[in-house]
């Protein structure tokens, strides 16, 4: 299997609704399992995969700025197909959005007992880390192209985000 199929059969399953795929190819072994997924057979005994990973950056060029108010109606559509929660009664946007340069598991903090990196009202310099993206057991900390304040987090802690999905609502100072 070349390199472009192997990361596009990654990609695709890190959108996918699947939890676990295994790939045996004779002279390649793959096995992918999501954050949370339950090994083995579905027995009681089954056991969730801990999350190993290493630290990159993601460079600060790749973050996605749109006007919110433009992507507000995405970003509940994204919400959804995620389960995650959407304010149907709150106004339109008025600030401008920090999306999510690739697929993956979206962590407000370095780890389950720090603080998170940034809280809604926090003020951001440029070049400081708003959260940490997991993809392919990477974490990619994502930093704040200028200076700006957080007016809402999009994203639940622990949940997979997807290319282009709203993470942050913010206003630039």
């Amino acid at each position: 299997m070349d390199d472009k199929t192997l990361i596009t059969l990654v990609e695709k399953f890190g959108s996918s609704q699947l939890a676990e795929l295994e790939l045996n190819d004779g002279s390649l072994h793959l096995v992918l399992r999501k954050e949370g997924a339950i090994r083995g057979n579905g027995n009681a005994g089954s056991t969730a995969v801990p999350a190993v990973g290493a630290v990159g950056t993601v460079a600060a060029g790749s973050t996605s700025m749109v006007n919110a108010a433009s992507d507000h109606t995405t970003a509940a559509e994204h919400a959804v197909h995620l389960g995650l929660p959407v304010n149907a009664g709150s106004p339109a946007a008025t600030g401008e959005v920090i999306t999510s340069p690739i697929v993956a598991t979206f962590y407000r903090s370095a780890s389950p007992d720090a603080p998170p990196f940034v809280e809604v009202g926090t003020k951001v310099k440029a070049g400081q880390t708003l959260c940490i993206l997991e993809a392919m057991k990477m974490m990619n900390h994502l930093e704040a192209e200028f200076d700006c304040e957080i007016l809402t987090i999009k994203a639940e802690n622990g949940a997979m985000v997807e290319y282009g999905q709203a993470l942050f609502e913010v206003k630039r100072l």
